[in-house]
């Protein structure tokens, strides 16, 4: 006998198949454009962590966001900031993107250069940036010229670097919104927060990529005490107590953060990555940047911030995404780097990569879903250029690390086995000498392959996206050494003088003040005479008592030149206008 289905039920079961279909295509089309949340911290070390072993700084929410991830636990960075932020945002070697160095006219990628939030734009994502930038100041180098629409940031490495807003001390700040200097109530790291938070809410409709880099816990160590009294019975060194405070106070930022994700019904589709950007500034007493620490926790490595040795670039890094299946505390053992983000998040999220900017990186996406995935590198080149404090121009195997497996070939000379020596103390080079030949051969390929790119990069004058713009010292292009970088070195009035790498955009008039101070300041030129010399041009004038800023105004021709300033005083001794506005006048 045959049975006939009521039409009613008939429709209904089809209503539910539809709809079944389509909420399966949802998901799959939802899990295909996940969000990314990619936080970085500044100056804090793998050590700096209660997740690995150090048992006074306290990090329950770091800690936590452990114990959910999947963790790359032999994932190395450059020794210092800007060249981490430049392999990080271009997928490239810091040396090939022109941003090797913190100051000195080396912080600014080439504009050739593509970033992960070009990447993602592309590819229909809202792009967010907030906290920390440094890969330039000025146009077309600021964050709002490499991809992000939306930026909250400082200027300059740091706040209270030159040319961050003056007076700026981490509370109640003045920082820059989308291209103008807004003042903000609170605490540094709680603004980023709380920027980043009005982000993820503004575009929780559409997918987003967002780079939260705080300047915490880099110097000047400042924080309330709420967050650094805890620690001053425990973290007897320096700066100790308020270094891990800013630690404390990020980890309850984060936990609000994640709180709000879930409220929002965001965090199980949002990739969430943690990590930092070079080995510990201030987590311990060292005997110089490449000893133990005698106190304090370095997880058992020999190093810090601008070493060479593996406590100088081996930092934490954290992926957590549920509903990508990358949950439930699992340590990868791979070799990783800053370099390889870039084109792991890009697979993770399915998006294409230029074909005219292949990353140097590879994406480690496979052994993030699968611990038994062959490793993605094989090998690794890390390399400071240029020495602690820029001493010398860069140069092949000074201040480098080949690392192969557990291998680690320091300067091409030292050897050794971290597998069974950690803390790097046995140098076993002269009873390997095969081996140390064979990661030798791995050093030359990549130094001839980068060094070319490690040319200057130019600061736009006239370019219609920052007209005015104002230079500072820190990018003085200095043959060595650092300029005048920070707030406290400027008071000084030192009597030295470095030339700015410009690009004339557009040829025409222009009008140049010279300052010591940045107008916000409001304070005069200490100077009686004032010299400035710029495309083949050369122009004098004296300083009247009391003026704010020395004006000159020059027929420029379009084009890359130098631009070098004098402010001499009674005496005769010149140091350089330290801030220099410059517009395009028609």
């Amino acid at each position: 006998m045959q049975l006939h289905m009521p039409i009613g039920s008939s429709v209904i079961r089809l209503l539910f198949l539809f709809c079944t279909l389509w909420l399966s295509a949802a998901a799959t089309s939802q899990a295909d454009r996940p969000n990314v949340i990619l936080i970085m911290t500044d100056d804090q070390g793998y050590g700096d962590l209660g997740c690995h072993g150090n048992p006074i700084v306290k990090t329950p929410n770091l800690d936590r966001l452990h114990r959910e991830s999947i963790r790359m636990t032999d994932f190395h960075v450059s020794p210092f900031c800007t060249p981490t932020r430049a392999a990080l945002m271009t997928g490239r070697y810091p040396g090939r993107t022109g941003a090797f160095r913190t100051s000195s006219g080396r912080t600014m990628l080439h504009t050739d250069e593509r970033t992960i939030a070009d990447v993602f734009a592309a590819s229909g994502y809202a792009t967010g940036m907030v906290g920390k930038w440094h890969l330039g100041d000025n146009a077309p180098h600021r964050p709002q010229d490499r991809g992000f629409q939306d930026v909250v940031w400082h200027r300059c490495g740091g706040v209270g670097q030159a040319s961050d807003y003056w007076g700026n001390d981490y509370f109640d700040d003045t920082y820059e919104r989308n291209g103008r200097f807004e003042k903000f109530e609170g605490y540094c790291t709680d603004v980023w927060f709380e920027q980043s938070l009005r982000f993820v809410e503004q575009h929780r409709e559409e997918p987003f990529f967002l780079y939260l880099a705080t300047n915490a816990p880099h110097g000047p160590y400042r924080v309330d005490p709420q967050w650094s009294d805890p620690y001053k019975q425990t973290a007897k060194w320096g700066a100790g107590p308020q270094f891990y405070g800013m630690i404390a106070n990020f980890d309850h930022n984060l936990d609000i953060l994640r709180k709000r994700l879930k409220e929002l019904d965001l965090a199980d589709n949002t990739i969430l990555v943690f990590m930092t950007d070079n080995g510990t500034a201030n987590g311990g007493k060292f005997n110089g940047l490449t000893s133990e620490p005698t106190a304090g926790f370095n997880a058992g490595m020999r190093g810090k911030k601008s070493s060479i040795y593996e406590g100088g670039h081996r930092v934490p890094f954290f992926v957590h995404w549920p509903a990508g299946g990358l949950v439930g505390g699992r340590d990868v053992p791979s070799l990783a780097a800053h370099i390889d983000v870039l084109p792991t998040l890009a697979e993770l999220c399915k998006l294409p990569v230029p074909d005219d900017h292949q990353p140097d990186g590879v994406s480690f996406a496979a052994q993030l879903r699968d611990l038994d995935a062959p490793p993605a590198r094989k090998h690794l080149v890390v390399q400071f250029h240029g020495g602690a404090g820029f001493a010398e121009g860069p140069q092949a195997w000074k201040d480098s690390c080949v690392l192969q497996g557990p291998w680690r070939l320091i300067n091409g000379k030292e050897l050794y086995d971290i597998g069974t020596d950690p803390a790097q103390r046995n140098d076993v080079a002269d009873s390997n000498p095969d081996l140390v030949r064979q990661l030798r051969e791995l050093y030359p390929p990549f130094w001839e392959s980068v060094s070319p790119r490690m040319t200057p990069v130019s600061i736009d004058i006239g370019n219609p996206a920052q007209n005015p713009t104002t230079l500072c010292s820190q990018d003085w292009y200095m043959p060595r050494g650092n300029p005048p970088w920070n707030f406290n070195s400027i008071r000084k009035l030192p009597k030295v003088t470095g030339p700015w790498k410009v690009n004339v955009f557009q040829a025409g008039r222009y009008r140049l003040t010279l300052r010591q101070w940045p107008v916000e300041a409001d304070k005069p030129v200490v100077a009686i005479r004032a010299k400035i010399q710029i495309a083949g041009q050369t122009a004098e004038q004296f300083v009247e008592a009391g003026t704010k800023g020395v004006v000159f105004e020059l027929d420029l021709p379009a084009g890359k030149t130098e631009l070098l300033t004098y402010l001499y005083d009674a005496s005769g001794k010149a140091g350089g206008a330290y801030f220099v506005d410059v517009e395009a006048l028609r």
